[in-house]
C-alpha cells in the first residue's frame, strides 16, 4: 500500500507547479479520495473485466486480455463523448440553447510509477496494481485482483435475538479477514414499497456492531438493518459493498426450548474434549407438505413451519451448543449452501455435505476447524454398495433369498456420510465421524438391519484403510428405538436370526439371518433418552450418538428439554423449536 501511494504521489508532483504547496496539499488530498478501479485478470483467461464508477454510473468493462491498451482508452473516451452527445439532443428536444463547437474529446489515459503506459501495451501487461486511470479530470487508482464479494447477500428473515449471518464469498481475499459495520435505519420501515423496491427517501443510519454476526435486540424491531463490509486479504482491501435487508426486523418467539441447555454449552470446550452434536432438523420438503401441515403437525402455527423462520431458530441453536462436531440429517440442498454454511462458518465451523440420491436433502457434518483438519470423505449410498461392492457379496446372497425385501432396499436412496478428521493439537491423531439417517418405515426394521449392516462393513474396512485405529464416532437418525435390531447390532455386534425385526413387514417379506457387525460394540454415548422425537402420534428415541468406549469417554451430556417444556405447544415442531426431533449433544474425551 505504501507502494502505490508513493507511486501516485510521484505522478501528482511531477504534474505540479514546484512553487505550490497549498496545490500540493490540495493533490494529497485529491489522492486520499481517489476512487478505484478494480481490475480482474488471471493467467490463462482470455478476458479480464475493468471495473468503475464514472459520472455516477458503474462501468463494467469486459475486454481481451491480448488487446491494445489504446483499444480500452478509446472505447472510454468513446462513450463519454455518446454520453455527451445524449445529452444535447436532450437539451435541445427541451428548447434549451445549444452551443454551436463540438465539445472536445476527454482525455483518457494510463500511468504507472508516474509515466504514461504506451497503448500499445497489451492489457494483461498495462493494467498493473497501484497504476493510475486518468478519465478527464478524475483519477482512479487501479486495484488489480483486488479482494471482491462474488456473493454478499443477508438473510430474508430477520428476528429479534436470533443471529444475522451474511452470506459471503470472497475472490483473492479472505471473510476472516474482512471488516464489518452494522447500521440500524433511524426510521422505523414501512410495507408500503413492492417486493424487491426500497424507498428512495433515506432517512440515515446508526451505526450498532462491528462484527460479522449481529444479533439484533427488541430496540431493533420494525427497522431495517444495513451492513457496510469490506473484503481484505490480509491487509489489502478491495471495494467495499453495502447490504441492505428486504423487511424489517421481527420479533423473536420467546423462549426457545433449547435456550436452557445454550446454559451448559455457554463456551466452546477446552482440549482434549470434543462436543458433539446430531440432529435431524426436518427437510422443508417434508414441513411444507398437505401431509404435514393437516396429518403430522396440525397442532404447529404455519408460520412455524415456514423455511425462513425455522431456519433463524436452527441457526441460533447449533450456535448456542458451541460445538466441535455436527452431524446433520434431513438437511435440503439449498440450506445447506445458502444459510447453515455461511452462518456456522461463522462460528467457526467447516462442512461437508451429501445430498440423498434423488432426493433435495442429505446429511451434513460440520467440524470446528481450530481443532480438526479434513482429511478425506467417503460417503456412499448403501443400496448401490450392496449391489456392487464384493465386500457385501455375502449379505446380498442372503438378502436375496427374499425377492420382494431385495427390491425394497435396493430403491431406498439412503447413504452414509463418513468423514476422517485429524486433531490439529495432537497431529497424527484421527477420528472417523459417521453419519447417516436410516430407512423411516415404521414397519422397515427389516431393510434398516441390512442397512446397517451395509453401513458397519464399510466403516470397518475405510478405517482399515485410511486410518488404522482411529475412533469411531457414529450419529444419526437410525429410526430405530432401543428394542430394534439396529440398536442391537450397534450395541451387541450381532443379530439373531430369530429377531423380530427381520418379520417387521410381514412374512412376505421376512428374512431370517445372523448378521454380524465387524466393529466391536459401541457405546450409546447420550444415554436412552425418552424420547428424541416427540409428535402428536409417536414419541421416542430414535437419535443416537454412538462411540467406541476403548476410545473415548463421556463427559458431560447436556440435558435434553423436560416434558413439560416439550409439550408447552402439544408436541414438536412449534413456535420454540424447528424440528420434530431434539438435538442430542454430548462432551467426549480421548481416553489416554
Amino acid at each position: 500500500m505504501l507502494n502505490h501511494l508513493s507511486t501516485a504521489l510521484t505522478l501528482f508532483t511531477r504534474r505540479l507547479p514546484a512553487s505550490s504547496p497549498r496545490t500540493f496539499s490540495g493533490a494529497l488530498r485529491r489522492l486520499c479520495r481517489m476512487e478505484a478501479a478494480v481490475v480482474r485478470c488471471l493467467p490463462g483467461e482470455p478476458k479480464l473485466t475493468i471495473s468503475f464508477c464514472l459520472q455516477g454510473s458503474h462501468k463494467h468493462m469486459l475486454r481481451d486480455q491480448d488487446e491494445p491498451l489504446g483499444k480500452v482508452l478509446a472505447r472510454i473516451s468513446n462513450g463519454i463523448a455518446k454520453n455527451q452527445s445524449k445529452a444535447k439532443k436532450s437539451k435541445k428536444n427541451r428548447g434549451q440553447e445549444q452551443p454551436d463547437e463540438a465539445a472536445e474529446p476527454t482525455v483518457v489515459k494510463l500511468f504507472y510509477d508516474g509515466e504514461e503506459v504506451p497503448e500499445t501495451v497489451l492489457n494483461a501487461e498495462a493494467w498493473q496494481d497501484g497504476s493510475v486511470l486518468q478519465v478527464g479530470d478524475v483519477k482512479y487508482s487501479v486495484q488489480r485482483n483486488a479482494p471482491t464479494f462474488t456473493t454478499a447477500e443477508l438473510p430474508v428473515s430477520l428476528l429479534a435475538g436470533f443471529p444475522v449471518c451474511p452470506k459471503l464469498e470472497v475472490e483473492f481475499g479472505n471473510v476472516q479477514d474482512c471488516e464489518f459495520t452494522w447500521f440500524r435505519e433511524n426510521c422505523p420501515h414501512t410495507r408500503s414499497e413492492a417486493p424487491g423496491e426500497t424507498s428512495d427517501q433515506d432517512s440515515g443510519w446508526t451505526q450498532v456492531g462491528c462484527e460479522r454476526v449481529y444479533i439484533p435486540s427488541n430496540q431493533d424491531i420494525s427497522f431495517r438493518l444495513k451492513l457496510s463490509c469490506t473484503p481484505k486479504d490480509g491487509s489489502r482491501s478491495g471495494p467495499a459493498k453495502e447490504l441492505v435487508s428486504v423487511g424489517a426486523v421481527e420479533a423473536g418467539p420467546g423462549v426457545c426450548l433449547f435456550d436452557n441447555r445454550h446454559a451448559f454449552t455457554a463456551k466452546v470446550t477446552d482440549w482434549p474434549t470434543v462436543r458433539v452434536v446430531s440432529y435431524n432438523i426436518l427437510a422443508d420438503i417434508y414441513a411444507q407438505t398437505d401431509l404435514s401441515k393437516t396429518v403430522l403437525y396440525p397442532y404447529c402455527a404455519p408460520y412455524a413451519l415456514q423455511l425462513d423462520y425455522r431456519q433463524n431458530l436452527i441457526k441460533k441453536e447449533l450456535a448456542g451448543y458451541n460445538s466441535d462436531i455436527i452431524c446433520l440429517q434431513e438437511v435440503d440442498k439449498g440450506v445447506y449452501v445458502d444459510s447453515l454454511t455461511p452462518a456456522l462458518d461463522a462460528f467457526g465451523l467447516n462442512g461437508v455435505f451429501k445430498v440423498k440420491e434423488k432426493q433435495h436433502e442429505g446429511l451434513a457434518t460440520f467440524y470446528r476447524r481450530s481443532k480438526f483438519r479434513l482429511l478425506s470423505s467417503h460417503d456412499i449410498m448403501l443400496s448401490e454398495a450392496l449391489s456392487s461392492d464384493p465386500m457385501h457379496a455375502e449379505l446380498l446372497e442372503k438378502v436375496s433369498a427374499n425377492g420382494a425385501l431385495k427390491n425394497k432396499i435396493l430403491q431406498r436412496s439412503t447413504s452414509l456420510q463418513v468423514t476422517f478428521l485429524e486433531d490439529l493439537n495432537k497431529p497424527g491423531r484421527k477420528v472417523c465421524v459417521a453419519n447417516t439417517h436410516l430407512y423411516w418405515h415404521p414397519k422397515g426394521g427389516n431393510v434398516r438391519l441390512v442397512q446397517m449392516g451395509v453401513a458397519l462393513k464399510h466403516l470397518s474396512h475405510v478405517i482399515s484403510e485410511v486410518a488404522p485405529g482411529a475412533p469411531l464416532v457414529f450419529c444419526g437418525d437410525f429410526n430405530s428405538t432401543p428394542h430394534a435390531g439396529v440398536f442391537q447390532l450397534l450395541s451387541e455386534a450381532v443379530v439373531p436370526p430369530q429377531h423380530a425385526d427381520w418379520s417387521s413387514s410381514g412374512p412376505e417379506e421376512s428374512c431370517s439371518m445372523e448378521l454380524l457387525s465387524d466393529i466391536p460394540p459401541l457405546l450409546s454415548a447420550c444415554g436412552l433418552p425418552a424420547y428424541t422425537n416427540y409428535v402428536r402420534g409417536f414419541q421416542g428415541c430414535l437419535d443416537y450418538i454412538f462411540i467406541q468406549p476403548d476410545c473415548m469417554q463421556v463427559e458431560q451430556v447436556i440435558p435434553l428439554p423436560s416434558l413439560e417444556e416439550v409439550t408447552t405447544y402439544e408436541a414438536l415442531p412449534s413456535v420454540a423449536h424447528p424440528s420434530d426431533h431434539i438435538a442430542l449433544v454430548c462432551d467426549l474425551r480421548w481416553n489416554p
